[in-house]
């Protein structure tokens, strides 16, 4: 990635693994056959979805002797939209590579913190929430559910999370309250409350991830704050429809489809 000439519409910091999914659904694990090996982790995740929809994205995950000397700058402050999690906030050397990257942006383009809270990564909530604090500073979009938004604000109602999260610096707050949809605010007045669509839930992993890498190409796309998160939300709830996560990842034509009430 050094050197790089074109700058990535997105790139993203986290976690990077193998997934591995049973290709039998609706039975109990014990009559689960076979299983498929799959890319996995959050950010890897997101990277597919947004390159799924024609975007350029790349993904840095950090091994135990990174350091963040070793990060590419130049391609970082040139990206369009980079992209970090709170669980990139949870354990050395990735935290520190994750808050000099965020830093290296000085806000320039558009930062999107994932609060991707998980609780097995911490030994205390209140050991997060001050790295969640210097990450709201330095970024321009958040995303949580209730419970993420819970540990980064301390706030849980759906609207009162969104109001803290733009009060600690973020210019669009994106909350996620489960089967009441998603709410977005923006710190210029705007607006957008999309209702859930409805799906038969095969696995719930990657649907989040689906809805980020969707929202980064809306917003790279300049729609309004409706359209947006309209779009998020069928990536979201194609993803949670079937059986794995990165390559569930739909297309353009299958979120178009399932918002125009075609068959997916």
């Amino acid at each position: 990635m050094a050197g790089s000439a074109q700058p990535f519409d997105l790139i993203t910091i986290g976690r990077t693994g193998v997934d591995l999914h049973p290709q039998q659904s609706g039975v109990p694990s014990s009559d689960v056959q076979t299983f498929g090996k799959f890319l996995g982790g959050s950010a890897a995740n997101v990277a597919v979805a947004a390159a799924r929809l024609g975007r350029s994205a790349t993904a840095i995950t950090v091994t135990p002797t990174f350091r963040a000397d070793e990060l590419d700058y130049f391609a970082l402050r040139s990206a369009r939209i980079l992209w970090i999690t709170g669980t990139g906030l949870s354990e050395e050397p990735c935290r520190s590579v994750t808050l000099a990257a965020l830093k290296s942006r000085e806000r320039t383009g558009t930062t999107v913190f994932d609060l991707d809270w998980r609780p097995r990564l911490w030994g205390d909530p209140e050991d997060a929430r001050p790295y969640y604090t210097e990450a709201l500073r330095h970024a321009t979009v958040a995303i949580g559910n209730l419970d993420e938004c819970e540990i980064a604000t301390a706030a849980r109602e759906p609207r009162a999370c969104a109001e803290a999260l733009l009060a600690a610096g973020v210019e669009l707050a994106v909350v996620k309250p489960g089967p009441e949809g998603v709410l977005a605010m923006h710190q210029d007045g705007r607006s957008a409350e999309v209702a859930p669509l409805t799906v038969e839930v095969v696995n719930g992993h990657g649907a989040s991830d689906a809805f980020g890498g969707s929202l980064c190409h809306g917003l790279l796309s300049g729609w309004e704050l409706d359209r947006v998160m309209r779009y998020a939300n069928a990536a979201g709830a194609l993803v949670a429809s079937r059986l794995a996560c990165s390559s569930a990842m739909p297309t353009r034509e299958e979120i178009e489809g399932l918002l125009s009430g075609a068959p997916t």
